[in-house]
């Protein structure tokens, strides 16, 4: 199963909306002779990838996956259908599919054709892998990252507003890699005014995940680096109050608008959910910072933090008001897991919490 969950991770960033999956097949004797990952949505399943390289070898033998194989038909066949022809006798598990199209129906259809089938092994593991796919189903929104750089003193920029860059090179590609696990990365209007972002992964993935702004008037600057969409897709997203002559410019220029009834994160998400992200990035200012994390938006934070002291007051820090009136318990409950790591000198924090900051 160890190695069914690494082969997984190769699809990572790739297989949006379908969720990581990994096999491996043993022949009878124990021998390894088949294995196989999903690697982009409408391309095979692993399952079917690691039976076909094992042949006439897997009859009899175990098939070990990440995930319960599907047993619907969508852009490939059901997974069930090789499993059952491919002669193997038992089939381990490590989670089965909250997806309502399979949602234990293909353990029984094995089960009740005579395959022996365990279910659990490497379940942790395999819901960590997939955190990002089962948080949408249970929730009909992506798994959301939110991510800022900041001095040691906590500032986001100087107090004249020059924030490049805080971070050293490796964290830089720290971040790069980062967004290339997500299938969209969403700034708000300020930063798209203030930082001019390019908000690609630097060529660590193909094709790049979709650029979003959201803002509520549209008061965008018409030479931002985002319009350039043959670097990467942009979507706009906006509320029912956005300048007309700002939409006509978008529209010009060939950037897709998603109007929204509300311009909140909560609704982005559910819209993104609907277009089958799976994992998004927050690489916003304070305000939407804070906005999405007291809407449930924000599943994980990562905090690059450099030995540099910036000062300044007012400070310009990573988030805008929660409404927390005492220190004693505030999000205390909220921390699920905590890891860090240093690149050069620049120390990386990453938090998964709760879905909601009170």
């Amino acid at each position: 199963m160890l190695r069914a969950l690494r082969l997984a991770a190769l699809g990572e960033g790739c297989t949006s909306p379908n969720p990581l999956v990994g096999a491996v097949v043993l022949s009878s004797s124990a021998e390894l002779v088949g294995e196989g990952y999903h690697r982009k949505a409408g391309e095979a399943h692993a399952e079917l990838i690691a039976l076909q390289q094992a042949g006439e070898k897997a009859n009899g033998g175990t098939l070990y996956v990440t995930l319960e194989p599907c047993c619907h038909k969508g852009r490939t066949p059901p997974c069930t259908a090789a499993v059952l022809s491919s002669g193997v006798k038992r089939v381990v598990v490590a989670i089965a599919d909250p997806n309502p199209l399979v949602a234990g129906r293909g353990l029984t259809l094995l089960r009740e054709a005579g395959l022996e089938v365990e279910l659990g092994e490497g379940a942790e593991a395999a819901q960590l892998q997939n955190s990002a796919f089962l948080h949408r189903i249970h929730t009909g929104k992506p798994e959301g990252i939110l991510k800022w750089a900041m001095s040691l003193d906590g500032r986001t920029a100087l107090p004249n507003g020059a924030s490049q860059w805080i971070s050293g090179p490796e964290a830089r590609s720290w971040v790069h890699q980062l967004r290339s696990r997500c299938d969209a990365v969403i700034v708000g209007g300020g930063t798209v005014r203030a930082d001019n972002p390019l908000l690609t992964s630097r060529g660590k993935r193909t094709p790049e995940p979709l650029r979003v702004v959201l803002s509520r008037e549209l008061n965008l600057p018409g030479d931002a680096q985002i319009w350039d969409m043959s670097l990467a897709p942009t979507l706009v997203a906006h509320g029912p109050g956005a300048n007309a002559e700002k939409i006509a410019l978008l529209d010009q220029l060939g950037v897709e608008r998603l109007p929204l009834e509300q311009c909140e994160p909560q609704q982005l998400m559910e819209a993104l959910a609907s277009r089958g992200c799976n994992r998004v990035l927050w690489e916003c200012g304070p305000e939407l910072a804070a906005s999405a994390l007291q809407q449930g938006c924000v599943q994980q934070i990562a905090a690059v933090i450099a030995p540099k002291l910036l000062g300044g007051i007012p400070a310009r820090t990573p988030l805008g008001n929660l409404g927390l009136t005492k220190i004693p318990g505030a999000n205390e409950q909220a921390t699920t897991k905590v890891s860090m790591q240093q690149l050069e000198n620049d120390l990386i924090i990453q938090i998964r919490i709760a879905d909601e900051i009170k």
